[in-house]
């Protein structure tokens, strides 16, 4: 905790953050709230010994960054949430759902605990040598492969490939406070193996990871990115739909990725934004391992999320497969990835 110190400080307890946090929103405790957890953490420094209280207020934040773009003093919440979770599984002290997503993980290479990815209508390749990585993610390996396999299809006309086993980038344990050297390690050495010097991402909790834990030898694009660079070459048609675009939270404010997919959506078809967008779209809930222990919490926050949507949109796009299954599970159909409407563009077809 002593890493944190100077944050548990800084806070000046203003209740700024009370008027943003989605988790606040639905569960209404002081305690699910930024300043709440800050306070938690301060009496944890002070020497109180962690209870299942503490273990809920610290693990229902989905990391979501809107505290932190909002704080008039500067602090960082979801980085002091996940120190404090870290230190507290150093200690032992975690939830049984966490323990088994660690242990899935740990188990499969995988956050899903699958055996085997299959993708439909394409051969995974086995590149020998590659300058250009696609790192689809364990949702999209395990839950839409249709999509990781369009994604690849459109990423492969820049002779971009991808790793022949690939691992969990780590996203899911750093966040909730487990190690994940073994699955770095692993995914690091297949890279330089092939001498990438460039990872593309399908997930925006994958792209934090890398961008942020991973070498900074290693260039990380996220898709939107890749697409926006290469529009010109896409040979896209127009496309009669209207479409709105929910952004992601490790993309959009973590990483201020919000004109890219907004270019590629608007190459093609209207764009229609959400009532809340950019630096303050509301999360979907799913980040931070919260849909894995707080499965209710997390899509009653989806469900909010889709009060945003613009009445008359065909589709709700978005660049994370987490988002996708949130929003999705708490009631919405159609909701595709970028690259989900990119493929319906392509003139000659995927």
């Amino acid at each position: 905790m002593k890493s944190i110190q100077r944050s548990l400080f800084q806070c000046v307890r203003c209740g700024t953050c009370r008027s943003v946090c989605p988790v606040l929103d639905e569960v209404g405790w002081e305690s699910a709230s930024p300043r709440g957890r800050i306070m938690v953490m301060k009496s944890l420094q002070d020497g109180d010994v962690p209870g299942r209280e503490v273990l809920e207020s610290l693990n229902t934040c989905t990391t979501c960054g809107i505290c932190t773009v909002s704080c008039p003093a500067g602090i960082d919440p979801p980085m002091m949430v996940q120190t404090a979770r870290r230190e507290l599984v150093k200690r032992g002290i975690t939830s049984i759902e966490l323990l088994e997503l660690n242990e899935n993980v740990s188990r499969s290479g995988n956050a899903l605990g699958e055996s085997s990815r299959s993708w439909p209508g394409i051969s995974l390749p086995q590149p020998e040598r590659a300058e250009y990585i696609y790192f689809a993610g364990c949702m999209a390996n395990y839950r839409y492969p249709e999509t990781a396999a369009r994604t690849l299809q459109l990423l492969n006309r820049f002779g971009v490939s991808m790793l022949s086993d690939e691992q969990c980038c780590g996203s899911p344990l750093l966040r909730t406070g487990f190690s994940a050297e073994n699955l770095m390690k692993s995914n690091l050495e297949q890279i330089e193996r092939l001498g990438a010097h460039t990872v593309i991402t399908g997930c925006a909790g994958c792209y934090t990871t890398l961008k942020k834990d991973y070498p900074p030898r290693l260039r990380v694009l996220s898709v939107p990115e890749f697409l926006a660079e290469n529009i010109p070459l896409l040979d896209m048609k127009p496309l009669d739909l209207k479409v709105t675009y929910h952004d992601p939270c490790h993309l959009g404010r973590a990483h201020r990725i919000y004109e890219q997919p907004r270019q590629v959506i608007e190459a093609v078809c209207q764009l229609r934004e959400m009532k809340e967008s950019l630096e303050l779209s509301r999360c979907c809930g799913g980040g931070g391992g919260v849909r894995v222990g707080y499965r209710d919490l997390s899509l009653r926050m989806a469900r909010r999320r889709l009060q945003d949507v613009p009445t008359g949109v065909d589709y709700i796009v978005t660049s994370c497969p987490m988002c996708i299954r949130n929003l999705r599970d708490a009631g919405r159909e159609k909701v595709i990835d970028l690259a989900d409407l990119v493929a319906m563009a392509v003139k000659e077809g995927l």
